[in-house]
């Protein structure tokens, strides 16, 4: 497959993320269609050519956007998939006729289902046609939507089944300041890039509490310990999780000041509740969709991740922060080696 195949690309989903990929790949001479679901996205890019609601502030090329999945999906070359997790499936379910032909589908969305526990790529595999399943491809790595917009270096992982294909991909997307790996580790490409959003609520909560950088190192590395214990048990590979999708991507949203799930731990750190720091943003923190989600695989395999329980409790049981975090740390002695293993 050539890079003469892909010269138009659907974008479906327009928040910071879906946007900036739409934003690249416009800027890689492709016709870019990007779908988004409010209006009001739709009216800004249209009349400003800025997405004021989620990406304020960055100019975009010329994107054609719509509110229509046929006006964006009909005919393109490629599909990069970027919408929330929770709306997944149904918005699969309203693409899947719009795609009359085979065509690669690239997952940019960072979470699991909740009910279902299906990462992205299972749901596509369901909703999509068989035709298409060896097509899918999961994008991931350590990459704030605005500093790709600004410029600085970048460096994603994107992984599937059929390796032609993603050399192809690969060498679409890549540019000088914006450089893609390859891979083939789908499931362990996906929990990292997950988990790694739960880990920071976590790591946010720690910061909320002021309790300083060692205990947010403890945080972090404790918390790739769950990521590769739950990704082994799925049948992923543990290297994937060393690696952009897994730790790369769990020290920049565990420490950068543009994490919107470390925003949301901080604040819950800080003594707000969830119900109110929710009510006072549009986007989305896929950390507190993706710790319930979690916990149920958790529960699934059998394995403890203790970070991933303590987290759900905070979001969802009116636990505090504080006792939260005293309650790992008072947790029966461990060996370190077993991360691996249902040591937690």
């Amino acid at each position: 497959m050539s890079d003469r195949q892909f010269r138009t690309a659907a974008v479906i989903g327009a928040g910071a993320w879906g946007t900036t990929l739409a934003r690249h790949l416009a800027e890689r001479g492709l016709d870019v269609r990007l779908w988004a679901y409010e209006a009001a996205v739709v009216g800004a890019i249209r009349d400003r050519r800025e997405n004021t609601m989620f990406l304020p502030g960055v100019a975009l090329p010329s994107i054609t956007v719509t509110h229509s999945l046929e006006e964006a999906a009909g005919g393109a070359d490629v599909v990069l998939f970027a919408v929330p997790s929770h709306a997944a499936r149904s918005v699969l379910t309203q693409l899947a006729p719009v795609l009359t032909r085979p065509v690669p589908v690239i997952s940019a969305t960072k979470g699991i289902e909740e009910g279902s526990l299906k990462l992205m790529s299972q749901i596509m595999d369901e909703v999509l046609p068989p035709s298409m399943h060896r097509l899918r491809v999961v994008l991931s790595g350590p990459s704030f939507a605005t500093e790709v917009c600004a410029g600085r270096p970048t460096a994603v992982l994107l992984a599937g089944d059929d390796p032609e294909l993603i050399s192809a991909l690969q060498h679409r997307l890549l540019s000088p300041l914006f450089r893609v790996y390859a891979g083939r580790d789908v499931v362990g490409v996906q929990i990292g890039g997950a988990l790694k959003n739960v880990m920071a609520v976590a790591a946010g909560i720690v910061d909320g509490l002021q309790l300083g950088h060692n205990a947010r190192a403890a945080l972090i590395t404790r918390g790739l310990a769950e990521m590769v214990r739950l990704g082994v048990a799925m049948g992923a590979k543990p290297d994937t999780f060393y690696g952009l999708s897994g730790v790369g991507d769990l020290v920049l949203t565990c420490t950068g000041a543009l994490s919107r799930n470390h925003a949301v731990g901080q604040r819950l750190g800080q003594g707000e509740s969830l119900k109110d720091i929710l009510a006072g943003t549009h986007a989305v923190a896929e950390g507190i969709h993706t710790s319930r989600a979690a916990a149920g695989l958790a529960e699934r395999y059998r394995i403890e991740m203790p970070i991933v329980t303590q987290v759900c409790r905070v979001l969802f049981d009116g636990h505090s922060p504080r006792a939260a975090v005293g309650e790992l740390m008072e947790r029966a002695a461990k060996d370190e080696t077993e991360r691996w293993t249902n040591g937690g």
